[in-house]
């Protein structure tokens, strides 16, 4: 497994600890589960822009065989 460090602010990383804390999840899961959602989020994203796209050049994507 791969290893990704985040300094955050102590301000930051203390309210990080008490949501962790409140979600009966450490801090680093609460991190995972959040970088996770937002990976989804930005997959789907890219995902509905490239279908538009795909959809506004049908035509020229079709005569191009692809």
């Amino acid at each position: 497994m791969n290893e990704l460090t985040l300094h955050l602010p102590a301000a930051e990383h203390a309210e990080l600890a008490d949501l962790a804390d409140a979600t009966g999840r450490t801090p680093q899961e609460y991190v995972l589960a959040v970088v996770r959602d937002r990976m989804a989020a930005e997959r789907e994203a890219v995902a509905a822009h490239a279908r538009r796209l795909a959809e506004r050049h049908a035509a020229l994507l079709e005569r191009l065989g692809a």
